[in-house]
């Protein structure tokens, strides 16, 4: 364990000296002196981050212990270069990102204390889905929301400013997700007809995927947002594929999306601007537009490509050229000052934190924990994906930002809350199994068997026999049949009269509860609500022409109306009973006669001449001596 520990700080010190030496190297290039804010900001979040590694290691002992140095590296990269940025536009973008830092690391601390079961958040799904929903579709109200560059997607705050609400919204989402597939994955894995080879769900289980597409395009025609819209509709759909195994989720997903995407970029000319952009970046026509062109992003292709494969060092670049260059095009600032190498380290270090989060999935034994350990880590891959993809035209633009590297406070705090989920469901994923020698252990294992002990008892008690009328009992003579070809108790053939009177005693017993009283009921109580004759009819013989339907079920009738039953009251119902037949004597047993005692036989003296012995009387054909 000692080595284990040493090994992780040592992980956090290395993050630590990296991002230092990158902000030194930067600072000396392009102002020749550490700023002194800086220093004692730096100072600030380097003492958070150790506190908060302690309170991991002793409050989620077993959790994965890299993903926050991977976490710490990214987020030192990130302000790095945005400060290198500030540099140029004369901003203080970077001192606000490291503002936004140390809030990030205050909120997540006490998670990291008090979460220690992440399966509380399962009892909150609906809450979750209300919150998600309210923090989504905020940005429409008409005080509230504002609108930058053609997207409706931020809320400002009066004395607080503005943010993306969009950002929270994905995690109260990924738990509601999580939760409602855990619960119904049984009936939406089940599958329908097979087309093409394609196993199809069935009609009735689309109804989850199609309200989740309604409100992906909701979000799209409302908030003109590609991005957020797409990184939902995915979450969901990755999270369905992994609570169900099935290829033909993914399948439907694409090509639902894909058509909503189509029929909103002929709707919308803010989608279909940055799908013409990707189509036609170098096109004169789609450069020299005054908005919606591809300037921006062939800007950030031209950053990347004078980077080369080393990069042109930090603070060497001109990546404030690029519009936006310290939040969506941040990837291709770093690109031109790092290289192909630097970004290829970056990319390494996000697939640490991608792995790790898939690994805790496959460990961790409860399902709601496979679910949103795999759906947040989705989330997070495919925001990556978006980002990377539309600077380097493997997709359009979305308007996504790099995760803790890109310039903004509500997606660096949700993202830091999500690394601490991952924390969090990976301590319980490497937690050891409990000794089975341990009391605990032992407690467990003898609840367990007391519950299915239980419920076998309750299996063993449903299946009853269905119940006979007090009337078809008093109607039948002592010992002849009252159930065609039957006698006996119940219609059961070959049962000894001495049940039939262990029944009338115990129906002849006082009923202090309702309960006796419906189990005396239950023994003697059919009705003609069922199907049966009334006792008046001429030629009645009660269950001779009517057979029982096993599979109906039977009936509490101390819940019904009294008026629907045959039930005689208690002070009549013994009268309406046969008499019980007097139990015959039973004869004495005859005494066993005693056997005479054989007498000994006298000891045969040792003699040359030996008299004859008288033969001993015989007893049961032998002798005794």
């Amino acid at each position: 364990m000692i080595a284990t520990r040493l090994r992780q700080i040592f992980l956090l010190l290395f993050s630590i000296g990296v991002g230092a030496l990158a902000f030194v190297q930067m600072f000396q290039r392009t102002t020749g002196s550490f700023p002194r804010e800086y220093l004692i900001m730096l100072g600030v979040v380097v003492a958070l981050f150790l506190v908060l590694w302690g309170l991991t290691v002793r409050f989620q002992p077993y959790a994965s212990q890299s993903i926050i140095p991977c976490v710490l590296l990214l987020t030192a990269t990130g302000v790095t270069m945005i400060a290198r940025i500030d540099q140029s536009l004369g901003k203080a973008a970077a001192m606000r990102q490291l503002m936004w830092l140390c809030l990030a690391l205050v909120i997540v601390a006490p998670l990291i204390i008090f979460l220690k079961d992440y399966r509380v958040l399962r009892r909150f799904s609906y809450v979750s889905m209300v919150v998600g929903l309210v923090l989504l579709l905020s940005p429409m109200l008409p005080v509230l929301g504002q609108e930058v560059n053609g997207a409706r997607i931020w809320v400002k705050l009066p004395g607080l400013g503005q943010f993306q609400p969009g950002e929270f919204a994905k995690l109260f989402l990924a738990f509601f997700f999580a939760a409602y597939l855990f619960d119904h994955r049984d009936q939406l894995a089940v599958g329908g007809k097979k087309v093409l080879g394609l196993q199809l769900p069935r009609i009735k289980d689309l109804g989850p995927i199609i309200v989740v597409w309604f409100a992906s395009m909701g979000v799209l025609i409302m908030q003109h947002d590609l991005g957020t819209s797409l990184m939902f509709f995915a979450m969901f759909v990755a999270m369905l594929y992994v609570s169900t195994g099935r290829k033909s989720w993914i399948i439907i997903g694409l090509i639902a999306f894909a058509a909503g995407a189509v029929l909103a970029a002929g709707l919308f000319s803010h989608v279909g601007q940055r799908v013409d952009a990707w189509l036609h970046p170098f096109s004169a026509e789609e450069y020299n537009k005054p908005y919606g062109g591809s300037w921006q992003l062939v800007t950030g292709i031209f950053g990347l490509a004078s980077g080369g494969l080393l990069g042109t060092g930090l603070g060497q670049g001109h990546p404030a050229l690029t519009t936006f260059a310290n939040s969506d095009f941040i990837y291709a600032s770093l690109g031109e000052e790092l290289g192909l190498v630097g970004l290829l380290a970056i990319l390494m270090m996000y697939l640490i934190i991608i792995a790790s989060g898939f690994i805790t999935a496959m460990k961790v034994k409860d399902g709601f924990g496979k679910l949103l350990a795999s759906g947040l880590v989705f989330t997070m891959a495919f925001q990556v994906f978006t980002v990377v993809g539309g600077i380097t035209l493997v997709i359009p633009l979305t308007g996504l930002t790099l995760p803790y590297m890109a310039a903004g406070g509500s997606s660096l705090i949700a993202n830091y809350i999500l690394a601490a989920l991952l924390v969090i469901i990976s301590n319980a994923a490497n937690a050891p199994e409990p000794e089975l020698t341990s009391d605990t252990f032992q407690y467990e294992a003898l609840a367990v068997l007391r519950d299915k002990e239980l419920k076998a008892r309750a299996k063993a008690t449903e299946e009853i026999i269905r119940p006979r009328s007090a009337s078809a009992v008093s109607s039948a003579a002592p010992g002849e049949p009252y159930e065609s070809g039957e006698t006996g108790e119940f219609g059961k053939p070959d049962a000894p009269e001495s049940a039939l009177s262990e029944a009338i005693e115990a129906i002849e017993e006082p009923h202090g509860s309702h309960a006796a009283h419906a189990a005396h009921a239950s023994h003697t109580v059919p009705s003609t609500a069922h199907g049966a004759r009334s006792a008046d009819e001429p030629g009645y013989r009660p269950y001779r022409d009517e057979p029982l339907d096993d599979d109906e079920p039977i009936i509490d009738i101390t819940k019904q109306d009294p008026s629907r039953f045959d039930i005689p009251e208690p002070s009549t119902r013994t009268a309406s009973l046969p008499p019980v037949p007097p139990v015959p004597p039973v004869p004495p047993v005859p005494p066993i006669p005693t056997i005479p005692t054989v007498p000994a036989t006298p000891t045969v003296p040792t003699a040359p001449t030996v008299p004859a012995t008288p033969s001993a009387p015989t007893i049961n054909g032998g002798d005794r001596a």
